[in-house]
């Protein structure tokens, strides 16, 4: 192995240091932000609650940026600087969330247990899962949908045993294409009976186009265990949910503080082994989505990281570059289409690696997605021309004016 392509020693996690953030931020974004950090300051918070604060505001960036149970736990001993109309919707808030966090645990250990019934193994990641793992109980994170890992040959029995238990699948195949769209998509969004979309039925981490490939095979082998609603679930083991939770954050172009607050909380974790994570993130091509990341979350929310990988964030100028763009984008919500050329080009700034921009290039211009194998329906036998579909839209966005 050259030296270049040996992973870079990492100090103990004893070596830390503050972070340093320049970038300045509103009001109401800046009390978010101290609200979720991982060492919420009393007097700090207190200091922002005495400015001038526009509280409408403030509840719908709470809302869009899923932390309401971080915010109530920061705030329920200070509920006296603010206004009581205020509080009483956080609380509200904050009970309606507790709430739906315990149903969907519920439906979360029923789901599971009927798929591993019928010798389906899963794997829980996000949700409840996620919640108890980061933050102890499920209450105290926010979430609206269900997340199963399922391996690829599970898919097809799978998506029959979800709808056996009065799931609608959002996408009905021929047998033949349900096996290209395992071999190209990653996963089948479910309805319930009030046509909500509440399950995500995965059997890979992301679409293919984004050229990251995990193995999730290996996620099984070494899975951990977690226990809900008194039942043992398996689960991923603490680096690869690290890596997992940052692509998920770039996937979504950080729309949520809630993502980084997740990664935050993470990274505190003594279970991390730092060398492994950034071993990994190289050999998949996703070392500055890996450190943007973290930087992110140690700039914002004050993330404990290591010295060494502080020392790696700050290493190039590209790295911090983008994370003052993407700070941004965070404080003033803005939106990507994840359709829209601007978007794409984002992702491919994203990589390290030229191979892996070409890949994802050829793979986004020629692999089908959700959106072609739902809009129109080709007989078996021309599946393959669903490529030229998704050529033909694409084309089509890169001629439009907008």
């Amino acid at each position: 192995m050259s030296a270049a392509a040996k992973p870079r020693p990492v100090l103990p996690k004893t070596a830390k240091v503050a972070p340093k953030r320049t970038l300045t931020f509103d009001p109401e974004f800046d009390l978010l932000l101290a609200c979720c950090t991982t060492e919420p300051s009393g007097d700090h918070i207190q200091q922002l609650l005495s400015s001038q604060i526009d509280w409408n505001r403030w509840l719908s960036l709470l809302d869009h940026h899923r932390v309401i149970p971080q915010v109530y736990r920061a705030l329920a001993g200070l509920c006296r600087s603010m206004p009581d109309d205020t509080f009483i919707a956080l609380q509200s808030s904050y009970q309606e969330n507790a709430r739906k966090a315990l149903w969907f645990t519920g439906e979360l250990v029923r789901l599971v247990g009927h798929l591993e019934s019928l010798g389906i193994k899963t794997l829980i990641y996000k949700g409840p899962a996620l919640a108890k793992i980061l933050y102890g109980e499920v209450t105290q994170r926010q979430f609206c949908d269900l997340d199963i890992l399922v391996r690829p040959v599970d898919v097809p029995r799978a998506r029959v045993a979800l709808l056996d238990l009065g799931y609608k699948s959002q996408i009905e195949l021929t047998l033949r294409q349900e096996r290209d769209y395992i071999d190209s998509g990653y996963e089948y969004a479910f309805r319930n009976r009030d046509n909500q979309n509440l399950l995500e039925l995965q059997w890979k981490i992301l679409p293919r186009f984004y050229s990251v490939d995990f193995d999730a095979t290996t996620f099984f082998d070494r899975a951990g265990e977690i226990h809900l609603g008194g039942s043992a679930l398996a689960t991923l083991r603490p680096s690869d949910l690290m890596l997992v939770l940052c692509v998920h954050a770039a996937k979504h172009m950080w729309c949520e503080l809630s993502l980084l607050c997740d990664i935050a909380q993470l990274a505190s974790s003594p279970r991390l082994n730092w060398n492994t994570i950034h071993s990994q993130a190289r050999r998949l091509g996703i070392e500055r989505v890996l450190l943007l990341n973290l930087l992110l979350a140690n700039l914002l929310l004050g993330a404990r990281l290591p010295f060494s990988i502080q020392q790696m964030c700050r290493q190039t100028t590209t790295i911090t570059t983008l994370a003052n763009e993407i700070q941004l984008i965070i404080a003033r919500n803005q939106h990507y289409d994840a359709e829209s050329i601007p978007y794409f080009r984002f992702m491919i700034r994203l990589r390290e690696r030229p191979q892996d921009r070409a890949r994802l290039l050829a793979r986004l211009i020629f692999t089908p997605s959700l959106r072609e194998w739902s809009t129109i329906r080709l007989p078996e036998p021309l599946s393959p021309l669903y490529r030229l579909v998704r050529l033909s839209r694409l084309a089509r966005r890169l001629a439009s004016p907008s």
